[in-house]
């Protein structure tokens, strides 16, 4: 683009925390802004300003202290960034007034000042930027046209640059000053003879996010990233502010969706170059409001998958430019285009009426409840929006920001999947006891169990029996039975076993209503029968006791302990209640030291219908960490011919006799679940109940994973895809089970 600027505005800043190569890094505040004017046709230069900013967060990493020589004092009395870049502009506009030009364009000496630190922290503030940072030259790639030996342009400093072309180095150590003046001497150099150099290449940083459909032209993958942790309501607009400074291509943000439609809380980020697609690695775990998102590096394919690929009809409704697309869930089945055109009303029009209107639908037509309104501008959808969660006919609406990339998504999803998923066979799960045979409860109408109703999320054991006080001594051994949820984390609820129904009625007497961590706990008696119906997944309250969803069925016991051919078990089946049946141990080998467990005797046997939605249960006090192990097979799966050597981690290797190709992770982090799993395998068709993360007996994953893929040839391709790749920050490792 050429320059018809008459002066340049050397530029500087520094924050808090990193500077130089790593500045924004760190999303620290800005503390410090140098600049100088250099006259391009008379090269003059102008007078030298250093202006302090007071930061919110009045905090200085030592780095920055030892690099700056600033303390916390030097900044209490500055003025706040807006103020300061107020001053900035006056001043550089009078001076350029002064001197007679007309223009000015800002010069750096990286774009990270312009790109990393001054527009993410604008963002956030709100403040409005003057014009002069949205277009900016870089002294370094201007340094490189004239001087090519000179290296990489990443690798040049001011100081490098000045030695590159013999100037002495400069003998300030003010930082910040001493970076300005060595720009401005380099500056002078190339502009005089013989070079005569023309500043007329800039960098622009885009105003707004430009969204669209996505076009299906290969994408380069050196460009995309995988943002995860985003807010559920978060749309393409809030993302491309966390990533304000940086230019995002049109149509360039995809947000993702789970198998039910909804976001999951990630998105495909494709950027208009490699340098950009760095500089938002460099926003690893900044925040967006108090969340911190992740960014990893992702595939051009990967961004396709989710924002390319899509009917006529819908490329015809993306056809139009700058609309903005809202998405309408739980609209009835018979409503009409004039029933949602109605129900929005006069004061947020819909583009081209019915024609902005698109109905998701299953293949035979049939709808599915969703639809997305195209508005022509932002008021438009702001008063559509309004009307979230109103009624249209006898539902309630709920009405989202939506993208491009996320109409292709759903209408793809509707359109290529069956009416009626053929699912396998619920397994059928012999159910392994987590305790041994005295610590399981008795049925009995005793009510000598107080149930604990109102926990904090965070309590533990330790924290329960400090609450109890006194009576703790009163608590049958191993009697306090947390309930867990489907994702195997604390409900609130607990229940204890007492030595007799007097000393519950006196622990529900005493400790109803008191404090634990800020929050009063309720505590009801309660008998062994109510607490079992809880456990094994119904619910009591004032109301009366609700029974299970389905009574455990008493099936003639089978041949083996074989499992059809289905898929794994889901992540909240590891969580299972206690069975009222005698137990028998566990026969261990006497080549293996595996841990003793119990087993429900095969005369009868009893199973689990893995369809019931279970509440959770484990003993507790929970027993020696020398004594637990993962869930391991039931001795019969040894004995029938599988062979009787252990699976490294407690599992029999013939528990799980699956179609296809088993693969063992580990290496995981504890707080991994089986959404998390599918999304690192993402394209490879795996099915949640082909999951089975393996947890030990406090409730907390192993840090290893086993995953149905529907054959060896695919999981050979994701072992190679995916081993290279970092899973939450950490790396896994990926191996076929013998």
């Amino acid at each position: 683009m050429a320059s018809h600027s008459d002066t340049l505005v050397v530029f500087f800043g520094g924050t808090a925390g990193a500077n130089g190569g790593k500045l924004g890094s760190d999303e620290r505040e800005i503390i410090l802004l140098v600049w100088q004017i250099v006259d391009l046709h008379e090269k003059k230069v102008g007078k030298l300003h250093r202006c302090l900013v007071r930061p919110d967060t009045l905090d200085l990493t030592e780095q920055c202290k030892e690099e700056t020589g600033l303390k916390v004092d030097d900044l209490v009395k500055a003025e706040p960034l807006d103020k300061v870049l107020q001053q900035f502009q006056q001043t550089v506009q009078s001076e350029v007034k002064a001197l007679g030009r007309s223009s000015y364009k800002l010069c750096v000496d990286s774009p990270l000042v312009v790109r990393q630190a001054l527009h993410p922290e604008a963002s956030k503030k709100n403040l409005v930027l003057p014009e002069c940072f949205f277009s900016f030259v870089d002294v370094r790639t201007e340094f490189r046209k004239c001087c090519p030996n000179a290296g990489p342009v990443q690798d040049l400093t001011p100081s490098s640059m000045l030695e590159c072309v013999g100037l002495p180095p400069m003998a300030e150590q003010v930082m910040g000053l001493r970076e300005v003046k060595c720009m401005v001497q380099i500056i002078l150099h190339l502009l005089a003879e013989p070079l005569n150099h023309k500043f007329s290449c800039f960098e622009t940083v885009k105003y707004k996010f430009e969204s669209g459909a996505c076009k299906t032209e290969p994408v380069d993958s050196e460009t995309v990233i995988r943002a995860r942790g985003l807010p559920w309501q978060s749309s393409d607009q809030d993302i491309a502010r966390f990533f304000k400074g940086l230019n995002i291509a049109k149509g360039g943000v995809a947000l993702c969706l789970n198998a039910q439609g909804r976001r999951n809380g990630e998105a495909l980020v494709r950027f208009v170059t490699t340098e950009h697609r760095d500089l938002a690695l460099e926003r690893h775990k900044h925040h967006m409001g108090s969340r911190y998102i992740e960014v990893y590096k992702a595939t051009g394919e990967e961004f396709l998958k989710i924002a390319g690929g899509t009917s006529n009809e819908v490329a015809q409704f993306l056809s139009k430019e700058n609309q903005v697309i809202i998405r309408m869930r739980g609209l009835p089945f018979t409503a009409t285009p004039q029933d949602v055109l109605t129900f929005l009303g006069p004061e947020s029009p819909v583009t081209d009426a019915t024609e902005g209107l698109l109905f998701v639908k299953y293949p035979d037509g049939r709808p599915t409840g969703d639809a997305f309104v195209l508005f022509s501008c932002e008021e438009y959808a702001q008063n559509a929006l309004k009307r979230h969660k109103q009624i249209l006919g006898k539902r309630y609406i709920e009405l989202f920001r939506s993208t491009a990339a996320e109409v292709q998504q759903v209408l793809n999803r509707y359109m290529s999947t069956p009416l009626i998923p053929t699912l396998p066979p619920p397994p059928i799960v012999p159910m392994p006891v987590m305790t041994s045979p005295q610590y399981l409860p008795a049925t009995n109408g005793t009510r000598d169990c107080v149930r604990l109703r109102g926990l904090p999320y965070t309590a533990g054991i330790e924290e329960i029996l400090e609450f109890l006080g006194e009576h703790t001594v009163d608590i049958k051994p191993h009697g306090v039975h947390m309930v867990l949820n489907q994702q195997g984390r604390p409900s609130g609820d607990a229940f204890i076993q007492m030595k007799s129904s007097d000393r519950a009625f006196m622990v529900s007497q005493k400790c109803h209503k008191k404090t634990m961590k800020d929050r009063y706990v309720e505590v009801f008696q309660c008998s062994t029968d109510e607490m079992s119906i809880v456990l094994m997944g119904g619910t009591l309250n004032r109301s009366g006791l609700s029974p299970p969803p389905c009574k455990l069925p008493c099936l003639s016991p089978p041949t083996a302990y074989a499992f059809p051919q289905a898929s794994l078990m889901p992540e909240a089946a590891l969580y299972q209640p206690p069975l009222l049946a005698t137990p028998r141990t566990a026969q261990t080998s006497a080549h293996s030291p595996a841990p003793t467990l119990a087993y429900y005797s095969p005369q009868p046997q009893l199973y689990m219908n893995m369809n019931m939605n279970y509440t959770a249960y484990y003993p507790s006090p929970p027993v020696s960490p020398s004594t637990v192990g993962y869930f391991a097979a039931p001795p019969g799966v040894m004995s029938a011919g599988l062979g009787a050597q252990p699976h490294p981690a407690g599992v029999g290797s013939a528990m799980l006799p699956q179609p296809g190709a088993l693969v063992r992770m580990q290496g995981l982090p504890y707080n991994t679940g089986v959404k998390d799993i599918l999304s690192f395998f993402q394209g490879y068709q795996l099915h949640p109940e082909g999951v089975l993360v393996l947890y030990n007996y406090n409730g907390q994953c192993s840090g290893e994973a086993l995953v149905t893929f529907p054959s060896k040839e695919a999981a050979r391709q994701a072992m190679a895809e995916r081993s290279s790749q970092l899973f939450y920050g950490q790396p896994v490792h990926l191996a076929f089970c013998n």
